[in-house]
């Protein structure tokens, strides 16, 4: 059971009392309020196996995550390995098990303890390449090869041979490679590693072949350029690269609060109401490649982990966010997160996290509230209300500075939003036509009823 920690922010909640809406679900309902963690299983713990992260799962739990997503733990390939220890979606065998982070069964005991915990489990999946080494390339016409024969690299992935989905024997196999992990291991769906460099065709035909038998299974897109047509029916949610790099901007002063609603009103107009959006300020390429939410926010990182779960979408936390890691983790070596005792960033994505399962107006897309802007005078201040119709709808009310100097604005609030809001504390503040509060540098105020 999620617990509640009151962080101590200027920001503000109640636990809502509204039931959770009956409306037709497009998908699979453990999915609506749920927050999604990365593990990543190398750096995870100084054994870096999933017996080790095993351990870490009542704890996760405790916190309020709900699906763990893994990232690849197949074998990797050595021909053309980078570093020592190599890149995870440089896969030799797509039904084996790396022994970096143990055996089979271990694998098997770490997803029993998960679902007992009441966790989904997603498999990161790498359907674009594999490893040069795959017993794969031994069939002809499965990847591409050059006027001489050779494998093909795909930009500096030089690692990696990429597949030919001209080839139908390769598209079976995928498949069924896919379905071992369903059938046999038990994993509750995927998330797919450059799904938009694979043809769409193949998705959908694959994941519907899989939702015959599994009509729950979750799947993510690391894609938004062709979100569109990969949540038609392939996949459920998709990367919010732009949302992401638009927070960096801001946090850097290169964008503004004007852009971000720019961003929302072209989503409305652009993507599929169904589709949901994974919002985040770190994952495993941005950590190691761009650099930490520290590095590229600066003390605006905690302002944006709260914005990831107050706008539409679901929140994703990645290895390390929790125990307050603040280097870039090495991608191809050992490199253990930072573990700071009594990290601020436990407490905060608990309380986060609460605040979500606690308010159905945060819910993902269909289910949760859509976002109206809340009128204000400041141009640094972003505010916004989620609220579910109705007398006595759920409505989450948040307002961000997103600026690095101290601000006052005034809110202008139409009926629905005036009336008795609570805080963390317990206090009541009752809001009339007009709200006036102060903000520190980076900080925000988050009221529900």
């Amino acid at each position: 059971m999620k617990k509640l920690i009151l962080f101590a922010l200027t920001a503000c909640t109640l636990a809502a009392c509204a039931p959770k809406q009956e409306a037709p679900k497009r998908h699979t309902a453990w999915a609506y309020d749920a927050t999604i963690y990365e593990l990543n299983t190398r750096q995870a713990t100084p054994e870096g196996t999933f017996q080790a992260a095993e351990a870490l799962l009542p704890q996760l739990r405790e916190n309020g995550i709900d699906i763990i997503w893994v990232m690849p733990c197949q074998p990797i390939g050595v021909i053309t390995r980078k570093g020592s220890l190599g890149s995870y979606y440089s896969i030799i065998d797509y039904c084996a098990i790396n022994p970096e982070f143990g055996t089979r069964a271990d694998f098997e005991h770490f997803l029993a303890t998960a679902h007992d915990l009441g966790f989904k489990v997603i498999l990161d999946w790498v359907a674009n390449h594999t490893a040069p080494d795959s017993e794969w390339t031994k069939n002809d016409g499965w990847h591409y090869r050059d006027s001489l024969g050779n494998l093909m690299v795909q930009y500096d992935w030089t690692d990696i041979s990429k597949l030919n989905y001209d080839n139908h024997d390769m598209r079976d196999a995928m498949l069924r490679s896919m379905r071992w992990w369903m059938d046999t291991i038990g994993i509750d769906g995927f998330r797919c590693d450059v799904a938009g460099e694979v043809p769409t065709d193949f998705w959908n035909w694959a994941m519907g072949d899989i939702r015959r038998d599994y009509p729950d299974m979750f799947t993510l897109a690391e894609d938004e350029d062709k979100a569109q047509e990969l949540t038609e029916s392939a996949f459920d949610m998709y990367y919010g690269w732009e949302l992401h790099h638009l927070m960096n901007d801001v946090a850097q002063g290169t964008k503004t609060v004007e852009d971000l609603w720019a961003y929302f009103q072209k989503c409305d107009t652009t993507l599929r109401p169904e589709a949901i959006r994974m919002n985040f300020t770190s994952n495993h390429d941005e950590n190691s490649w761009s650099g930490t939410e520290y590095e590229r926010m600066g003390d605006a990182a905690h302002l944006f982990a709260a914005f990831t779960y107050v706008v539409p979408g679901m929140p994703m936390i990645y290895t390390g966010q929790l125990s307050g890691n603040h280097h870039r983790l090495a991608f191809f070596e050992k490199d253990l997160i930072d573990v700071v005792e009594d990290a601020p960033e436990r407490g905060l994505y608990q309380w986060l996290n609460q605040l979500r399962a606690d308010n159905p107006a945060l819910y993902s897309n269909e289910l949760g509230a859509p976002m109206l802007r809340v009128p204000a005078d400041n141009d640094a201040v972003f505010a916004c209300a989620r609220q579910l119709p109705g007398r006595h709808g759920n409505t989450v009310l948040a307002v961000m500075n997103m600026s690095a100097d101290q601000q006052e604005v005034t809110l202008q609030l139409d009926p629905a939003l005036q009336g008795d809001f609570r805080k963390p504390c317990g206090k009541t503040i009752t809001l009339g036509e007009e709200f006036t509060c102060k903000l520190a540098p980076w900080s925000f105020k988050i009221l529900t009823r």
